[in-house]
């Protein structure tokens, strides 16, 4: 028996893609302990995965904190380690390899640059869709794959049945109009007119749900929607996994709910502009599809909402 170690820091979007290789890895070395290195955001909801043995905090602190990086370093020396699958594949992951394995091959090191196709730059393979990346390094690195082009991400889910009571949800739409205050681009800006569309077909046989992160409380009062809390706070990922799980429909910009949702097998759309390409994103799935434009100011919302319908009839 060995002690496998796999790397994913974040975000929220990258987590839910990667549990399916995570699940992967954890199934071909049925007989090892696996562990996992995260940060703080996703330390707790890792606990919950039943694909790893334990998880390992890492606060990502400057690499010029020497005695952090000491320390760190010293603790995952412990666990002697034979082989690390670095699913982060960040310049900060591969500095980590430098001191901790620094002239290993992928028999000891999985990335992406350690499982680059012959004759591909690593910019070239980085255009190539995120599960399929994956997947290639996992094969690469000796791996059956059975679940990292398909993950999913039910197992964060939590027991919200108080929250449900509380907001009377039974049928509801879930709607995420937010985005990360530097990433505007990323905020289609027609919300509450989907939302009149939506209320003038279906009056009330469904309710329209916001679910806000605890910095997007504020811009939630401007969407004619139900706020969904848990005692005035924002929903952790468990709970919003389950509100997620449980709707009949989700709009989403491209966010990390937006991830949360296609990997939990649950209908909506997602709504890309020019910024990133949904294809890369690997965002599609069966239930989920994406509309990408050129600028999202000029997708209306009768377009968003001619898929909605389709889903729902």
């Amino acid at each position: 028996m060995s002690n496998i170690l796999i790397i994913k820091h974040g975000s929220l979007g990258d987590i839910a893609q990667a549990c399916g290789a995570i699940q992967d890895i954890s199934e071909n070395h049925i007989k090892d302990t696996v562990y996992l290195l995260t940060t703080k955001p996703y330390f707790d909801l890792f606990k919950k995965n039943n694909y790893v043995k334990d998880v390992i905090l890492d606060k990502r602190l400057s690499r010029y904190n020497l005695i952090y990086l000491y320390s760190l370093m010293k603790k995952i020396k412990k666990y002697n380690f034979t082989k690390v699958y670095d699913l982060q594949n960040s310049t900060r992951t591969s500095f980590y390899k430098s001191i901790l394995f620094p002239n290993s091959n992928l028999n000891i090191w999985s990335s992406s640059i350690t499982t680059l196709p012959s004759g591909s730059s690593k910019e070239e393979f980085d255009k190539k869709p995120v599960l399929d990346r994956f997947d290639h390094q996992l094969k690469v690195s000796g791996l059956v794959t059975k679940h990292t082009m398909s993950p999913d991400f039910s197992w964060s889910c939590s027991d919200i049945s108080k929250i449900k009571s509380e907001y009377k949800l039974e049928k509801y739409i879930t709607l995420f109009p937010f985005a990360s205050a530097h990433l505007t681009s990323k905020r289609w800006p027609y919300y509450n007119d989907l939302i009149s569309l939506i209320k003038e077909k279906y009056k009330d046989e469904y309710k329209i749900v916001v679910a806000p992160g605890p910095d997007e409380i504020n811009d939630a009062k401007k969407i004619n929607a139900l706020c969904i809390l848990d005692n005035g706070r924002a929903l952790d990922i468990s709970q919003l996994s389950t509100l997620i799980k449980s709707s009949s429909f989700v709009v989403a910009n491209d966010t990390g709910p937006a991830h949360m949702t296609a990997h939990l097998n649950t209908k909506g759309i997602t709504l890309f502009g020019s910024h990133k390409s949904a294809f890369l994103q690997s965002i599609e799935r069966d239930n989920f599809k994406a509309i990408q434009v050129s600028d999202l100011n000029k997708l209306s919302a009768d377009k968003v909402f001619e898929n909605l319908l389709k889903s729902l009839n």
